[in-house]
């Protein structure tokens, strides 16, 4: 495998607050990986890190440079959509698909027009006369004709119905990723995309809670529902994390087999919404 990022003891502080507090990790070439964290938790500034949008103590490599001192070439190889992503009310699409093809080398603009084709985006309209899931589908469909190694997507959907959010995730997987290109996402709705990770990663107070393949977790964590004296009993193990869900205990457990835990009632594997509150609230506690 080949590590397209690697952070070995990244940290960046801002005074007294650590955003991001000497976190090591790499992100392989082909995966789809959801970086995880509550607000506040580090997730953007190292976002920003990665992309050279700010320095920080430690090794971090993109593609194999250093962001911050060559970002210009990086920018050729990497594609970003946020949340906040605005752009000028007055121009037209066809308008940005000239700039866009006169300013990035990479850049196929009759791959852009035939996805603009299969939505309702013209491109005779100004960018103030589009929906905000309609200039969604005009920054994919600008991204998707990007020949980029890397693509960061940074809450990409937010503020979109159900509709245009699958309709995201379905292109972005239909027409974008071929096994080569790497996806990292951050996003609060990790129920929508828990299908299409093959790896994640929770961040919380700076410091990396988890990072692991889809795959491993299985291996790893167990959700347990228990009632009663079994409830007692399979305490005893040392859950991360507790709730009551309908009168029964659930608990999360690292590291204890199936095996172990099967006298004391229902074992499953956790979804990674469920895991990821855990180990942020189990972390807390």
């Amino acid at each position: 495998m080949t590590s397209l990022v690697t952070a070995r003891n990244v940290s960046k502080h801002f005074k007294d607050v650590r955003a991001v507090d000497s976190v090591s990790f790499e992100i392989e070439k082909g995966k789809i990986m959801g970086l995880f964290g509550p607000n506040g938790a580090g997730k953007t500034t190292l976002l920003k890190a990665m992309l050279g949008l700010t320095d920080c103590d430690g090794e971090l490599s993109v593609l194999g440079l250093d962001p911050f001192k060559q970002r210009k070439e990086l920018m050729r190889n990497i594609c970003f959509i946020a949340d906040v992503a605005v752009l000028p009310g007055w121009i037209k699409v066809s308008q940005l698909l000239d700039f866009v093809e006169t300013t990035h080398p990479n850049f196929s603009r009759s791959s852009a027009e035939e996805f603009l084709s299969r939505t309702k985006v013209r491109k005779d309209a100004k960018v103030r006369e589009l929906s905000k899931g309609m200039i969604t589908q005009l920054h994919l469909s600008i991204i998707m004709a990007i020949d980029a190694k890397l693509l960061v997507l940074d809450e990409p959907t937010l503020g979109l119905d159900i509709i245009f959010r699958k309709e995201f995730y379905s292109n972005l997987l239909s027409d974008y990723f071929d096994g080569e290109r790497t996806i990292l996402i951050t996003t609060h709705q990790v129920e929508e995309i828990e299908n299409l990770m093959t790896d994640i990663m929770f961040i919380n107070d700076g410091r990396i809670l988890l990072d692991s393949s889809m795959d491993a977790l299985p291996e790893t964590y167990v959700e347990l529902m228990t009632s009663g004296e079994d409830a007692d009993k399979a305490r005893q193990l040392g859950p991360i994390y507790e709730r009551d869900v309908f009168g029964k205990k659930v608990m999360t457990f690292e590291g204890k087999s199936r095996e172990q835990l099967a006298d004391f009632g229902e074992c499953h594997t956790p979804s990674v919404a469920d895991l990821f509150v855990a180990m942020v609230k189990g972390a807390a506690a």
